[in-house]
């Protein structure tokens, strides 16, 4: 790409950052603002049974800043934020980052293995469907995918527990492993789990992009003019690629909002586990840095979504570059 069609893509590139800047700051101001609200008393859950008088509750709100105005509090989270600082959990009393380092990785692992299983899988059945559209193959797949969709995440997850943990044997109930060969062994199941879901998304729409393309009058006109099947096939799908493309970034907020019931159901110490146990306590820093988090992540998947869409449709370039 030469330098004067590349200006116009990092000038786009740079305003799609700050819109998402701007969005992560209306995030955590919704986020902070949704748990101040909330009902119940936080320093009473930090008292835990002891015995509760206004001595100890002013104490520990003093402590923790809870007696201060809502926006003195949000002010004085976002300053330490910007400098890395989520402040501690009020559950543990640990870092907030260190919690977040410590259990985000097996959150990452579990999306990362269950994003390539989905797209490897559900791209290529979806493919199989629209080229053999009406066949016995098109009729199961698509009703397996109907399925996939319709099954809740953690109906699924017990399903392969019993099937493949406790009949067959084949995985361990629990735990993330130990090396490289053992955690992918140990994490296959809450992947397959969350892929399911996700695969069955992606089939049906591979399936409707290069369907809608096979009918388009172009192939008519390349076929009549004697392109193997094989030719037409490679420009049918560099032309379905651009909604298949674009969907699939946006499918990592479903990865990041399923992973929490899936480690719950197979007793995973991620991320997911981690928010859950924080709304429980109403530990709100931890629920906040987690929050931002997945916001940044699918955000910035967002932002490259939309400049590979660019990349892949030059007509979008055009359109770009006159603004």
């Amino acid at each position: 790409m030469s330098e004067g069609r590349a200006r116009p893509l990092v000038a786009y590139t740079l305003r799609r950052l700050l819109g998402a800047v701007a969005l992560l700051f209306v995030l955590s101001v919704v986020v902070f603002s949704l748990i101040y609200w909330a009902p119940g008393d936080i320093a009473r859950n930090l008292l835990g049974n002891r015995q509760v008088t206004p001595e100890s509750l002013a104490a520990v709100r003093r402590q923790y800043h809870l007696d201060q105005p809502f926006v003195v509090q949000y002010a004085g989270w976002l300053r330490a934020a910007l400098h890395g600082d989520f402040g501690r959990s009020i559950r543990t009393g640990e870092p907030v980052g260190g919690l977040i380092r410590d259990r985000i990785g097996v959150t990452a692992a579990i999306c990362g293995l269950a994003f390539v299983l989905s797209v490897v899988g559900g791209v290529a059945a979806g493919i199989a469907c629209a080229v053999r559209r009406g066949s016995w193959l098109d009729r199961i797949l698509v009703s397996g995918s109907v399925l996939g969709v319709s099954a809740p995440a953690f109906a699924v997850g017990l399903l392969l527990l019993y099937v493949f943990a406790v009949w067959l044997g084949w995985f361990p109930f629990y735990g993330t492993g130990d090396g490289l060969l053992d955690g992918l062994w140990h994490l296959a199941l809450p992947a397959l789990t969350l892929a399911i879901g996700l695969a069955a998304f992606v089939v049906k729409l591979t399936r409707a992009a290069v369907a809608r393309e096979l009918d388009a009058d172009y192939v008519v006109f390349a076929r009549s003019r004697g392109l193997g099947r094989g030719a037409v096939l490679r420009i049918v799908l560099r032309n379905a690629a651009v909604p298949i493309v674009t969907s699939l970034g946006l499918l990592l907020a479903y990865l990041f909002g399923g992973t929490v019931l899936v480690e719950v159901t197979f007793a995973l110490p991620g991320a997911g586990a981690l928010m859950q146990d924080a709304v429980e306590f109403k530990d709100f820093p931890v629920v906040q840095a987690l929050t931002l988090a997945v916001g940044l992540i699918v955000t910035l998947s967002a932002v490259v979504v939309d400049v590979v869409y660019l990349l892949v449709d030059p007509r979008l370039r055009g359109r770009v570059s006159h603004r």
